[in-house]
């Protein structure tokens, strides 16, 4: 009843973790590689996992490799019911397959089922530890899913699945079509995948926040004017902290220097969401670079966005923004 697609590109070690913790719940899988250079399609093959390769005259993206993955399997095993997706860099949990099955079986309303995705190596630095945050998220209904889920089947190709061109943001985007079309998004309370960000360096971080702010003006550009106003108020924080805050104080700074120090509003604003999380995180050191991450991550999400607006107006292709 289920498949699972793999996603990856040059994952060495943490591909053959992926998939070994694959091949013990699930017969069907099939891993698609983005023109890896290292020997991640013949480690496959040696589990017996069946494998394709992108076309490399074409961009790569996540989402195209997920369509390429799941289409692969729909047409081979037509029997299939749920696809187990995954990236290439995560470990799925022992117990993560069949709790998820177990949901979906009894809640036909709800197309998509999600779980906690966990870093391995939270303390290899702080990076990790604020991906470690941003994978927490609320259990219950859901708007949308990351890139490990149970999807079902007949929800995915009543989309269409994802859009191939999304560089990033394809998982949230597809989420608010399914949402659109009446399913439902769910997160369970229960350990689903171990992830190895692997971001040691302050420009991995900052390239990462990025892609980010690209995905926001993206998702923004397609369905901002829905009734839900999707990703309106991401790009508009941005916007508005990143541009509209700092001009409007150099300016009034030009009839008086001393308001310079109103551009403390942004170490306020650090401390203000530093008390706010403080009680759902286990320190205040925590805390405070959380926030820290969310104020100054800003300025590289507008360059995200403002990539996003010069790709569109010269009608340039997106390419991938990579942190690894």
């Amino acid at each position: 009843m289920i498949g699972a697609v793999v996603i990856g590109r040059n994952e060495g070690q943490r591909l053959i973790s992926c998939l070994e913790s694959l091949v013990k719940h699930i017969d069907h899988i099939v891993y698609v590689d983005s023109g890896s250079t290292d020997d991640s399609l013949l480690e496959s093959k040696h589990r017996y996992v069946e494998c394709l390769s992108l076309d490399l005259s074409f961009p790569f993206t996540a989402a195209r490799a997920r369509n390429e993955g799941a289409n692969y399997l729909i047409t081979k095993y037509p029997e299939l019911q749920f696809i187990q997706f995954i990236d290439g860099d995560c470990e799925v949990q022992p117990d993560w397959i069949s709790k998820a099955k177990f949901f979906l079986e009894n809640n036909v309303a709800y197309a998509v089922v999600c779980g906690r995705r966990r870093e391995r190596y939270p303390n290899n630095s702080m990076y990790n530890q604020l991906c470690d945050i941003e994978w927490n998220t609320p259990v219950g209904d859901a708007l949308a899913c990351g890139g490990d889920a149970l999807i079902r089947i007949d929800a995915f190709k009543q989309v269409n699945g994802y859009r191939n061109n999304l560089i990033a943001g394809e998982e949230p985007e597809m989420c608010f079509r399914l949402r659109s079309g009446g399913w439902e998004i769910y997160r369970l309370d229960a350990e689903m995948t171990l992830h190895d960000a692997a971001i040691t360096h302050f420009s991995q971080w900052w390239n990462r926040a990025k892609r980010a702010g690209y995905a926001y003006a993206g998702g923004y550009d397609l369905h901002g004017k829905s009734a839900e106003k999707f990703k309106r108020k991401q790009v508009f924080s941005i916007i508005i902290w990143t541009f509209i805050i700092p001009v409007i104080i150099t300016l009034l700074s030009f009839q008086n220097y001393f308001l310079l120090c109103l551009f403390v509003i942004f170490p306020l604003q650090v401390l203000r969401l530093m008390f706010k999380e403080k009680s759902r995180l286990s320190s205040y050191k925590l805390a405070f670079f959380y926030a820290l991450s969310n104020v100054v991550g800003k300025f590289p999400q507008l360059l995200g966005v403002m990539k996003f607006i010069a790709n569109k107006t010269s009608g340039r292709k997106a390419t991938l923004i990579e942190y690894k």
